[in-house]
């Protein structure tokens, strides 16, 4: 848990640095490219090649592409057909995906993990939650497109460290993935990116140095580690508590408007989730033990 909830806080303040620096001046394929690639570079000298299960490299390298390629291709491009307000409503159902996808490969269904996934999304609906407006259906179909591949590498690398323990440290063949994430971030760039909207500034260069040393490598590295630590169940709520978290930054730093009354409720309903959970996990150990 306080690996994710670091995570969580390095996240929230990468939403305010992205839309006051990046949005709609830096192109986002090169952003995500250059975060990938200095991602990479922290790894890549400690990165072991030989000697691992073949199986949990491949892994890696889809859950990479997965997570860093189709999840960010679709999620920039569904801002061209959706407002702000709606991109954020639309994001909200990744719990929901986090517990489906565990519970497939388990060949189970975990209705308390289920039931804390949506309460949690309910709390991120009771803080994002916008009248829709024109034609949104292809930016929602972008958005759960997006949201199913970024939870499926995070279920994909939990069940890869479960299922294939090895005697090296993570960090030893965590740069798999960032390599995996080049496989459809350099692409992107080559074929949709625009070299006239590269970083003009000292200051968009060191929100992107920074997104990449800390919010992608540091971030999905100490994400990856907490998600072996908790269950499904909490690795789906924790998938919400960036919203409240992000909100509540945005308006620290740069006072910008805010419900505090609505961004409290649906954060104490989020928080009520993460119970209901451990709620869930008690009944089970009981039931094994009884």
């Amino acid at each position: 848990m306080p690996y994710l909830l670091i995570v969580t806080v390095l996240w929230a303040f990468s939403f305010s640095l992205i839309g006051q620096y990046l949005a709609a001046q830096v192109d986002s394929d090169f952003a995500v490219l250059l975060r990938v690639l200095i991602a990479a570079a922290v790894f890549l000298p400690f990165t072991v090649w030989r000697g691992l299960p073949q199986r949990l490299l491949a892994g890696f390298w889809l859950a990479g592409a997965l997570q860093y390629g189709i999840t960010y291709l679709c999620l920039y491009r569904s801002f061209a057909v959706l407002t702000v307000p709606e991109v954020l409503l639309f994001t909200v159902l990744t719990p929901i995906y986090v517990v489906l996808l565990d519970d497939a490969l388990q060949r189970r269904l975990n209705r308390w993990a289920l039931l804390a996934a949506a309460v949690a999304v309910g709390g991120g609906v009771i803080i994002r939650f916008q009248p829709l407006q024109g034609d949104y259906l292809l930016g929602f179909v972008l958005l759960q497109v997006a949201n199913l591949t970024f939870a499926a590498g995070q279920v994909l690398c939990r069940r890869l460290l479960q299922r294939y323990p090895v005697s090296l440290p993570l960090y030893r063949y965590f740069g798999h993935f960032f390599l995996g994430a080049l496989l459809l971030a350099l692409p992107s760039f080559l074929l949709f990116g625009n070299p006239e909207r590269l970083p003009q500034t000292g200051m968009q260069w060191g929100v992107l140095v920074y997104m990449g040393l800390f919010a992608t490598a540091l971030g999905m590295y100490w994400w990856v580690k907490g998600s072996v630590a908790v269950s499904a169940g909490t690795l789906a709520i924790m998938n919400e508590l960036h919203v409240p978290a992000g909100l509540l930054v945005n308006v620290l730093i740069w006072n910008r408007n805010a419900d505090l009354p609505r961004l409290a409720l649906g954060g104490a309903v989020i928080l009520a989730s993460l119970y209901i959970n451990r709620l869930g996990r008690r009944a089970a150990l009981a039931g094994q033990t009884g």
